[in-house]
């Protein structure tokens, strides 16, 4: 990745975030019963939302001149690698497939936060990044809301 421009390392780890989030989402989806067709429907669509803040981002970068990472990020891996873990264990409850979601909103949600308040990222750059963390707080707080309203 690309230290030496802040604005393409902090575009470049947005879209490691939404390859994680892709990612995250898919899982959950697999995990789903088959009747739980509304759930997959939504998490479905909020893969598609991360594709679309994925080309944005990506846009930015290739039009700055530089290299668009791939790939999840460390953390993602290390979480994903935990939730394999715990679901062994555990098994796969609606509840604790919405709680796992909320969890990687609330890393997201926080990506977008620290991207924002970065006193180097260009505000060109601000304006798509407030659009898209719109859009992922809303998928957050549908995601909180679901999670609150199933019970154990």
């Amino acid at each position: 990745m690309d230290r030496t421009n802040p604005a393409i390392e902090t575009l470049n780890d947005l879209i490691l975030i939404n390859n994680d989030r892709i990612i995250g989402y898919e899982h959950a989806t697999n995990e789903l019963k088959d009747e739980e067709t509304e759930l997959k429907h939504l998490f479905t669509n909020m893969i598609g939302e991360s594709h679309k803040f994925k080309m944005e981002l990506a846009t930015e970068v290739a039009a700055l001149g530089h290299d668009i990472e791939t790939g999840t990020s460390t953390s993602g891996k290390i979480h994903r690698t935990w939730l394999e873990v715990k679901a062994a264990f555990s098994g796969h409850s609606k509840k604790s497939i919405l709680e796992e979601c909320e969890f990687g909103e609330d890393v997201t949600k926080d990506a977008y936060k620290t991207a924002i308040e970065d006193e180097s990222t260009p505000a060109y750059i601000k304006d798509i990044l407030v659009k898209q963390q719109a859009i992922v707080q809303a998928a957050h707080d549908k995601i909180k809301a679901l999670r609150n309203s199933v019970e154990g």
